[in-house]
């Protein structure tokens, strides 16, 4: 019974990932034709152009939710694990996009440096206000989810730093219209790159450390180990993997040494026990041995 309620947890916070990124795609979708009917009929490159940028965040979200869709597909013969995954490489995907924006808003930032662009007026900084309102409600939309998941947190990422980028575009706009500080828009621009490319590097690490099957940072092998040979019968515990399989399920494999192989039905109880209860891990394959592998190597 626990393992249906547990499923059923996580299937209700696909659900709530499902819909916050719909109204999020809906909401940049809006203010994005809202944006390039009003780029037309001004003759404003600056509406268009941040058109295109908040289409961009839709972008991101439309991955982020054919991951979240294709994620939730059981397991088959193809994929005997599940698509899980679909959810990892769907955040691989927007955090590489990420750093790109933040690397292309670095060499953006020095380019103005050298030749600074005109600010148009105030319509600018007043469309660039209501591009803020927008990304802090798909941010805050994606926010509580975020916690929970790689793809979510990709995506609450992307729209928090276009809630930066509105930001700065208010501000350094407002000091060059009324001081004439050009200046402002490199520095602030630097600023907004270097968070970007902090997150998105940062989140890439662990989200490769996933795809590589890394084990789990919270989980020390050697304690693992050490626990699992504390089972009364059990003598030896080598050739142990321990992987993360997706963000919520970790898998293990090892070879098992018994004083006694007459005892391994309940001494493999006790181990599975222990993994499930003790480490949190749900899918473990343990190999049983009266003697070391060490004697046959080729077979271990």
């Amino acid at each position: 019974m626990a393992g249906c309620a547990h499923h059923h947890h996580h299937g209700d916070i696909d659900t709530g990932s499902e819909k916050s990124l719909i109204r999020a795609i809906i909401a940049n979708m809006v203010l994005t034709l809202a944006q390039l009917i009003g780029g037309f009929l001004s003759g404003s490159l600056a509406l268009i152009a941040d058109a295109l940028h908040n289409f961009s965040d839709a972008a991101a979200l439309w991955i982020a939710l054919i991951a979240l869709k294709i994620g939730k597909k059981p397991a088959d013969e193809a994929k005997s694990f599940g698509y899980k995954r679909a959810e990892t490489i769907g955040a691989l995907i927007n955090l590489t996009t990420l750093v790109i924006l933040g690397l292309f808003l670095v060499y953006e930032a020095i380019k103005r440096f050298y030749a600074p662009e005109p600010i148009v007026g105030w319509a600018v900084i007043g469309v660039a206000g209501i591009a803020l309102i927008v990304d802090i409600y798909t941010a805050f939309l994606t926010y509580r989810h975020s916690k929970t998941s790689m793809n979510m947190k990709a995506a609450f990422i992307h729209n928090l730093t276009d809630a930066l980028a509105s930001v700065g575009v208010i501000i350094s706009g407002t000091l060059i219209l009324l001081y004439g500080w050009v200046w402002t828009d490199t520095v602030i621009t630097l600023v907004i790159a270097a968070y970007i490319l902090w997150h998105g590097l940062d989140q890439m690490r662990d989200v490769i450390h996933l795809l590589m099957e890394g084990s789990p940072a919270h989980l020390d092998r050697k304690d693992v180990i050490g626990e699992m040979e504390k089972i009364q019968g059990v003598e030896n515990v080598h050739h142990v993997h321990i992987w993360q399989v997706d963000e919520n399920k970790i898998a293990l494999e090892a070879h098992v040494v018994l004083q006694d192989i007459s005892q391994m039905d309940s001494i493999k109880i006790a181990l599975k026990r222990l993994l499930h209860d003790t480490y949190g891990i749900s899918h473990s394959t343990l190999e049983f041995e009266n003697k070391p592998c060490g004697d046959a190597p080729d077979i271990c």
